[in-house]
């Protein structure tokens, strides 16, 4: 239960993002803060808060995944907020898009996820509050504080409820080894990675497997699950080399193309993914789990100035 405290606040959302915003202000116990975005003929949007914020903390919640649009709403929230006095301006990004594109991995290219923390700065943005970005030095980017959470604090528990036999943790590509490991530790498990080669973005070469998961009970962790041919693929090879069950938790649901399909597909068992992304899920295969409750939970003590080191498990 939020303190009185936190009363002070106000909270608003980005227009992709109000149905995740509603949990989380219905886990504070405050209402969702009115805001109104108008449309112009071309395109251009201008958002405009519809109630005083001057001296408050205000908290912005929006991720910002494709297109483009969703990031620049959460700017001009940013800095409407800016312009309006607001004390503290907090942005909570469930899902930190151009995150994927944080190095030069090839000549001529950008680092999207600096320019995006450059924006965020620069629009007014006081702290982060954000969930398993794709890359960890990202939060380097930034001048100001960020709160980095991971959703092994919503998967681990599930995961254990399953009371799965002979449990491996397995990544689906090198890049995610840290990851695995963080969970097996938890979890008392043993880990195996797959190996990727990828010909272009999105599309895999070959896939090989470091590790034995025969008659073992495989669980793949990966932080955004966009088409789906990774973890169909690694499921497909777990299964060749002799694994029990395969099941997956992702905690970006972007599910493009035509992800849903394959996986159903799949020999995945069951994807279980968070709501930081709204989707609607098509697949009997797909399992949503909140994480409302773990940013309601940060977004309280940032405010009250109370540790949130609990809220960490990796």
């Amino acid at each position: 239960m939020p303190s009185k405290k936190f009363k002070e606040v106000k909270l608003f959302a980005s227009s992709q993002s109000r149905d995740l915003a509603k949990k989380i202000a219905n886990a504070l116990d405050i209402p969702l803060g009115k805001v109104e975005l108008q449309r112009f003929k071309d395109g251009e949007f201008k958002p405009s808060f519809k109630e005083s914020i001057r001296g408050k903390r205000v908290f912005i919640i929006g991720s910002t995944f494709a297109p483009s649009d969703n990031l620049m709403e959460v700017l001009l929230m940013i800095d409407a907020a800016k312009r309006a006095s607001a004390e503290f301006i907090d942005v909570v990004i469930p899902y930190f898009g151009w995150a994927r594109q944080e190095r030069k991995d090839e000549p001529r290219v950008p680092i999207a996820a600096k320019l995006v923390a450059n924006m965020l700065e620069a629009a007014g943005a006081s702290r982060v509050i954000t969930m398993d970005l794709h890359a960890d030095p990202i939060q380097g980017f930034f001048e100001i504080p960020v709160d980095h959470l991971y959703s092994s604090t919503i998967f681990v528990p599930y995961i254990q409820k399953l009371n799965l036999d002979k449990l491996v943790i397995a990544s689906p590509d090198m890049g995610g080894s840290k990851r695995a490991y963080a969970y097996s530790k938890f979890l008392k498990s043993d880990v195996v990675i797959c190996y990727k080669q990828r010909k272009r973005a999105n599309v895999i070469g070959s896939m090989e497997l470091i590790g034995d998961v025969k008659d073992k009970n495989v669980v793949l962790v990966d932080d955004i699950i966009d088409t789906g041919g990774t973890l169909v693929k690694a499921a497909q090879l777990m299964k060749d080399k002799g694994a029990e069950s395969v099941r997956a938790v992702c905690t970006h649901a972007l599910l493009s193309d035509n992800a849903q399909e394959r996986i159903a597909n799949s020999e995945i068992e069951e994807l279980v993914v968070t709501d930081s992304i709204p989707r609607k899920i098509l697949s009997k295969k797909i399992k949503v789990l909140s994480c409302a409750p773990l940013f309601a939970d940060v977004m309280h003590n940032v405010h009250v100035h109370k540790s949130i080191s609990s809220k960490f498990i990796m």
